[in-house]
């Protein structure tokens, strides 16, 4: 049987833009900018760390964590932020939205903080203690993801609502640069106030206590932004879908919304029956009927884009020291190689990272998310294939400049591409009642995808040609390259099920105004 829109979504649908939108961007944008500086500053003291806690000073040679614990470090944030997403994306449906959304900022502001103090003098408890905690803070950064997309998506009107949920995805642009920052700004402080030699006058001199201080500023400094949104984020009040279409109150589905409009929304009798009409569930005939193809989309170019997007992002120092763009560890102390890792990665965030977000903000509503999705991955492919293909010139001195520049265009397609709409487009082709839940085993199964990126790139690329170093079984950096450019097409294919959702009701993508008859109302 079909049903009509109810009169507070459909003011919600054609509302013009106004202060409400832009105070939800910031609020659900600050977790973003949160989750990525959390789940991405780690990749800059990974090598600070292996010079702290495993440089053996009769050996001669800076110190670096071993494959098994880099691996872990890197990513059991990861593995922790696929549990969350799960668990959070269900709980989103069942309890709604903003009841949970407040819990998941607290658990990443205290996880963050006690990463930071993860205590321990030896390497094993540090580290031990510092994979318990990420773990906990990827399972809230995780709830973030399903919540933040879901309350934007049934917060927007039909006409901006991509380009909103864009401009929440688009902090975590912000959130990686300001990363970047803050590593350089402590960094530079503290090498400046204790200067100290270059590793191959004195080993442990090049290091210093100040350095254990280091790491453990820049990972806790991310707290700050979210703690300041919490008040904020939980004076919003209950999405108008998840109280009207979920719990079955239209009346105060309306009298909310009216005060968030500044505009009075009449009621008409008998919606609140209406709008919990269908009760089938995620595992129901008629969900696979409706929208299995739709979750077999967003779930496989999730997948495919984040093998490659966080072997890019996790591992960008090892192929900045492959190229030499980054001095050899030999000829500085470990707070300067610290700094030139920071300043590096603040390039790429910069000239590729952070203009890609924005563009997708700026173009998203107007050439469309399907569009977007297969150009981010045609280009990602290609320029891929440009950097693996001459990647033996690439690298030779001189030539480092080409390689940066490729290597940043793809981080632009990526977020001018694939990496902002499979963000989007889970939060609005889904009925509400399993909104959240799609959007987490959407992201989920994409951070899937990037455990195998953070696990597997780190010893695919290792360059066969030194056994002695112990990953003999690596395909070497330019292989890997050309596996990555795989999986960009492959995500490309898989782009041509995901269907358009520009400039249409939540409902009727959803088709939550269609009955099992199969009649629009």
């Amino acid at each position: 049987m079909a049903t009509e829109q109810l009169n507070v979504l459909k003011a919600l649908d054609v509302a013009k833009t106004q202060l409400y939108h832009f105070k939800a961007v910031v609020i659900a944008g600050m977790g973003f900018f949160t989750d990525a500086y959390d789940l991405f500053c780690i990749a800059l003291v990974t090598k600070l760390l292996g010079r702290i806690y495993y440089t053996d000073p009769a050996l001669n040679e800076p110190g670096h964590l071993p494959a098994n614990v880099s691996a872990a470090v890197n990513g059991v944030a990861l593995c922790g932020t696929l549990a969350g997403q799960l668990f959070f994306g269900w709980l989103g449906d069942k309890l709604g939205r903003k009841s949970v959304y407040g819990f998941t900022l607290i658990l990443m502001v205290l996880c963050s903080i006690a990463s930071g103090l993860s205590f321990g003098h030896e390497a094993k408890g540090v580290m031990g203690t510092l994979c318990f905690f990420r773990f906990w803070l990827g399972f809230g950064v995780g709830g973030d993801y399903p919540l933040s997309a879901t309350i934007m998506s049934e917060y927007a009107n039909k006409k901006t609502r991509g380009t909103f949920i864009a401009a929440v995805f688009a902090m975590q642009g912000f959130g990686i640069l300001f990363g970047t920052i803050v590593t350089i700004i402590v960094s530079s402080a503290f090498r400046h106030a204790f200067p100290a030699p270059p590793f191959y006058i004195d080993a442990a001199a090049s290091i210093g206590p100040e350095a254990d201080y280091v790491w453990r500023i820049i990972v806790m400094f991310g707290t700050i932004p979210a703690a300041l949104t919490y008040y904020w984020r939980m004076k919003m009040p209950e999405t108008a879908r998840y109280t009207a279409l979920i719990a079955g109150n239209t009346k105060q589905a309306t009298s909310d919304m009216s005060k968030v409009l500044n505009k009075e929304i009449s009621e008409e009798a008998g919606q609140g029956e209406r709008a919990t009409g269908d009760t089938w569930g995620l595992f129901s005939r008629q969900f696979m009927k409706r929208h299995g193809v739709h979750l077999l989309a967003t779930t496989s170019t999730w997948f495919l884009l984040d093998v490659a997007f966080y072997s890019q992002n996790l591992f960008q120092k090892d192929i900045f020291t492959k190229i030499g763009w980054i001095p050899p560890a030999k000829t500085m102390n470990a707070l300067e190689e610290l700094y030139r890792i920071a300043r590096a990665q603040a390039l790429i965030a910069l000239c590729g990272t952070v203009p890609g977000y924005w563009f997708t903000v700026a173009f998203i509503d107007i050439i469309g998310r399907f569009w977007i999705q297969l150009m981010g991955f045609t280009m990602m492919t290609i320029f891929m294939l440009a950097i693996a293909i001459p990647y033996d010139y690439l690298v030779k001195p001189g030539n480092h400049t080409g390689f940066v520049v490729l290597y940043g265009l793809t981080f632009f397609f990526a977020n001018f591409g694939p990496n902002s709409t499979t963000f989007i487009v889970p939060a609005e082709i889904f009925p509400a009642r399993l909104r959240s839940t799609c959007h987490g085993i959407s992201a989920a199964t994409g951070k899937a995808g990037a455990i195998i990126g953070a696990f597997g790139f780190l010893y695919a690329s290792q360059d066969q040609k030194k056994p002695e170093t112990g990953y003999s079984r690596g395909i070497g950096m330019r292989n890997a390259l050309f596996v990555l450019a795989g999986t960009n097409f492959l995500g490309l294919l898989f782009s041509l099920l995901v269907p358009e959702s520009k400039g249409k009701s939540l409902e009727e993508l959803s088709k939550e105004n269609v009955g099992d008859d199969g009649i629009d109302a």
